[in-house]
């Protein structure tokens, strides 16, 4: 088995507002976060897959399938907008990171049998570095 993994960007904004908390209760949970008129990121999305490597073509995926996965399902639209007022995935949802982690390898998830309809490869993990101090991992 082989791991291959895509790198992707894209840039939103987001703010970090639970309606279950109090306002007081998000400034100090979510500090700059809760800023009320939220705040952006360049995001760099990891896309690990595993599998074989195949004997004729000596790959283990097929890059331009995954590109379009991720650019139909992701990348498009994600990306230049705000999670909060325009993915409807997070109307009810707080967008942090983990969230959007978890939202894009469901994304992926159901379309994958779709782009890979044989038995490899197999999404493995999503990783998603927020700031050069924040990183996050959501493996399968």
């Amino acid at each position: 088995m082989i791991r291959v993994t895509r790198r992707y960007r894209f840039s939103a904004s987001h703010r970090l507002h639970a309606a279950a908390f109090s306002d007081a209760e998000n400034r100090a949970l979510y500090g700059k976060c809760n800023n009320p008129y939220g705040h952006g990121h360049d995001y760099v999305l990891e896309v690990s897959v595993r599998g074989p490597v195949d004997r004729v073509s000596g790959r283990a995926v097929d890059l331009d399938a995954l590109d379009r996965l991720v650019r139909g399902h992701v990348l498009e639209p994600f990306d230049h907008r705000d999670l909060n007022t325009e993915v409807p995935a997070f109307a009810g949802v707080v967008p942090t990171t983990e969230n959007l982690a978890v939202e894009i390898r469901s994304r992926l998830a159901r379309k994958w049998s779709g782009a890979f309809p044989d038995a490899w490869p197999k999404l493995e993990r999503i990783r998603i570095q927020e700031t050069k101090r924040n990183t996050f991992e959501l493996h399968q």
